[in-house]
């Protein structure tokens, strides 16, 4: 199935907390992140994650999609986005790995490999 933008960029960090995993501080961290991430115009397709594979250790995860690369830039530089960072995930967070991916096929590609 072809994507409407192919420069849509997903962007993903999994991650671990300093709090203990299915605490209050822990669910009021991943309530807020979606609640503040979210209020950012940029951002399309927000996800709240926990892990389920035995094949990765991290706990949680974030997931959203930007169209296009300015759109991932501003978020990076909207100082909501910059206050959640400096201000919940600097102190909260213990660990992550960041993930930025684009479609590896344009739209035609994708149509040309699919049949």
């Amino acid at each position: 199935m072809s994507k409407p933008n192919d420069s849509a960029i997903r962007h993903q960090v999994i991650f671990d907390l300093k709090h203990e995993k299915g605490s209050a501080e822990a669910d009021r961290f991943l309530k807020d992140g979606w609640r503040i991430l979210t209020s950012i115009p940029a951002v399309r397709n927000f996800e709240v994650l926990k892990q389920v594979s035995p094949k990765n250790d991290y706990t949680y995860g974030f997931s959203m999609e930007f169209a296009s690369q300015a759109d991932y830039d501003s978020y990076n530089a909207h100082p909501v986005h910059v206050a959640f960072v400096a201000e919940r995930w600097e102190t909260e967070v213990s660990r992550f790995l960041e993930i930025d991916h684009v479609s590896a096929f344009n739209a035609e590609e994708e149509q040309r490999y699919a049949n």
